[in-house]
């Protein structure tokens, strides 16, 4: 590969990251932030509430039940943010940090798209692109998803680096089938296809030892559904637009 075609490949990636990511971050304003801040609310005041049952569960005489109380509370606020650490204000300023973190993935999912698209030796157009997004929204989301749901701020959850290692394997897994049923022929290896899609949900996605949010299970709904639309809008546009520059510089 030459430096000329490597250069067009990259500008394909970079053009369709950046709109995908805006695009991505559009459709998070109106659908997903809403819930995110409401959950945000329910979590705070948990927060808030956290030190005064901790105070009445340390009066004399307290039953053991407010000690329970107070276990249940340390847990569920395991993974609440440090009172000192910074975080992006409300506003303009939260807005642009979601914006240059959507894009930044949006352009290493394209990179990736791209080196697909160079391995399949197919030929390439916005329409196949669309089919290699579907496909990507099935791998990073919808697999993931079956075992780690989205979750709201103030959602119980199992410790972070088993949640990743379960999700980067479930991810690879399905990849991987995928491109067994579409590229090969032959029984033996869709039948390999079929154990890789299902081995990652046979072993189960790590899971907390208690169940629970300060947030309402229907505010918990409504943000899988924002973010599974969110997530199949950025997927099939970063799937199309990669496709179309990559035809076009490339």
């Amino acid at each position: 590969m030459n430096w000329t075609v490597f250069r067009r490949m990259a500008s394909a990636v970079v053009v369709a990251g950046a709109l995908s990511g805006v695009l991505l971050s559009g459709v998070q304003q109106f659908q997903v932030e809403k819930i995110i801040l409401k959950a945000e609310e329910y979590e705070k005041a948990g927060e808030s509430a956290a030190p005064a049952a901790d105070d009445h569960a340390h009066e004399p005489g307290a039953p053991a039940a407010a000690h329970e109380h107070t276990h249940a509370n340390a847990h569920e606020h395991e993974h609440a943010h440090d009172a000192n650490a910074w975080e992006p204000a409300d506003g303009a300023e939260r807005t642009g940090y979601t914006v240059l973190a959507n894009v930044s993935m949006a352009v290493g999912f394209a990179l990736m798209l791209v080196a697909a698209f160079a391995l399949s030796g197919r030929r390439i157009t916005w329409r196949s692109g669309l089919l290699w997004g579907l496909a990507g929204y099935g791998v990073f989301f919808v697999a993931p998803s079956l075992g780690l749901p989205p979750e709201v701020p103030g959602t119980l959850a199992a410790p972070l680096q088993a949640r990743q290692l379960w999700w980067v394997m479930t991810a690879a897994a399905t990849a991987a089938s995928l491109g067994l049923f579409v590229f090969t022929r032959g029984w033996p290896w869709k039948l390999v296809g079929v154990l890789l899609l299902v081995a990652p949900h046979f072993i189960g996605a790590p899971q907390p030892e208690v169940h629970g949010s300060v947030a309402p299970e229907e505010l918990a709904q409504a943000f899988i559904r924002a973010t599974a639309a969110a997530n199949a809008v950025f997927w099939l546009a970063l799937g199309g637009l990669t496709g179309f520059f990559y035809r076009r510089f490339a």
